[in-house]
């Protein structure tokens, strides 16, 4: 039997058996594309998060309040010993030269009115450096102005959704905003970004942080954005932040400064577990799709004892016909495969569709890992059966009913 005729014995075989080939085909294509949605959901979290990253510069580095005890993105609760001020805050602008931009933040929840209109959002406390750091465009209008956070002016600059929602069919900008029990001016309007690490520019408010300290009774500031002058300088402005940090903390190292390529490492071990745990569990499916190919092959085995015999009196070799039989069930694992392929593709375009802001890509190593896995085990689980049909005797499987 040369290898067309293999192809069409296999493909007679499957179409004789509409339904049950189906199923099988269906096994598959659901492992085929268990693996290429989890994985895609797997890469699109990391493409999300070293984009938002990516958008803050290349030289950041950020200090937050409190020791982390591990190599973690985040200092453990409560290991506070002093807070992390404003008086802080200005030392590492005078006193480390490695620095182009500081810029702390302070954030709450307020409610902002203006007429007769209301909501409940987040309100930013930051400085002038604040727009250089997070690389932020105004739609109209000018951001808090530079000088010293004690002696700021009431202004504030408005997310784009809060102008729509507060100020609908007018400028913000000039016009009275109360948060809480202060008012503030607007004085500019930011371009809409959407949700960027972890905060909505779209609905908040930013205000001078002094006036967001005393605003919500703090010292301490959330945590702050450093810009090194150059990539050569972070590791150098690290060690000199925690160098002026804990002179003016009584020797103690109660601050955690993290550089952002050392926390897009992080997230990217991180979320390559994921993704590569995901990938197994959706394996699992794959396998049982196996377990499904082998039995159906072995019912056929069983179903077409006469004909194996029949092929085997005209003259077919115990190696044609395992091969005749391994050649139908990576047939039926390849089609699963494909099938599993373009369900996989297709629900990737469903979910860039649903969530345009994730970039859900499925990454080209489990796309081709999972063709390859799903033949690899249509043939393993075809061995058996197949090696059960190369051994019956013709004359054995000629007398069967």
């Amino acid at each position: 039997m040369r290898g067309g005729d293999l192809l069409a014995f296999a493909a007679g075989a499957l179409r004789g058996h509409r339904l049950r080939t189906s199923l099988s085909l269906l096994g598959v294509a659901i492992g085929v594309s268990s693996v290429v949605l989890l994985t895609s959901l797997g890469e699109g979290a990391r493409l999300y998060v070293t984009g938002e990253f990516a958008l803050l510069g290349s030289n950041l580095v950020i200090v937050l309040p409190g020791k982390s005890e591990t190599t973690g993105i985040v200092p453990v609760a409560g290991g506070v010993p002093n807070d992390l001020t404003l008086d802080d805050v200005e030392a590492l602008r005078r006193r480390v030269s490695l620095l182009s931009s500081v810029a702390p933040l302070s954030v709450g929840g307020l409610t902002a009115r203006f007429e007769e209109r209301s909501r409940d959002l987040t309100v930013a406390g930051v400085t002038a450096e604040w727009k250089r750091v997070r690389r932020l465009e105004l739609r109209e209008g000018s951001f808090i102005p530079p000088g010293d956070p004690a002696r700021a002016p009431r202004v504030c600059v408005v997310g784009a959704k809060v102008a729509e929602e507060l100020y609908p069919g007018r400028s913000p900008v000039g016009e009275r905003l109360r948060l809480g029990e202060e008012k503030f001016r607007v004085t500019g309007v930011l371009a809409s970004r959407g949700v960027s690490v972890g905060l909505d520019l779209d609905e908040v408010v930013l205000v001078p942080i002094g006036h967001h300290l005393r605003m919500f009774d703090r010292r301490s500031v959330f945590r702050v954005l450093c810009e090194a002058r150059s990539a050569r300088d972070v590791e150098g402005a690290k060690t000199a932040i925690l160098a002026v940090l804990r002179d003016r903390h009584g020797g103690q190292e109660d601050v955690t400064v993290l550089t952002q390529d050392a926390v897009m490492k992080t997230f990217g071990k991180v979320l390559a577990i994921l993704t590569a745990a995901l990938a197994g569990i959706a394996a699992v499916s794959l396998t049982v799709a196996g377990v499904g190919i082998m039995n159906v092959m072995l019912v056929s085995v069983s179903e077409r004892t006469r004909e194996v015999g029949l092929l085997k009196a005209l003259g077919a070799s115990r190696g044609q016909v395992l091969h005749a039989f391994l050649v139908e069930a990576a047939l039926l694992s390849t089609a699963g495969g494909v099938l599993g392929l373009l369900a996989g593709w297709g629900g990737t375009l469903l979910l860039r569709g649903l969530y345009p802001d994730f970039p859900v890509q499925p990454p080209v190593w489990a796309v081709v890992a999972a063709l390859v896995v799903s033949v690899t085990v249509g043939l393993v689980a075809g061995v058996l059966p197949a090696r059960r049909a190369a051994r019956l005797e013709p004359i054995v499987a000629l007398a069967r009913r």
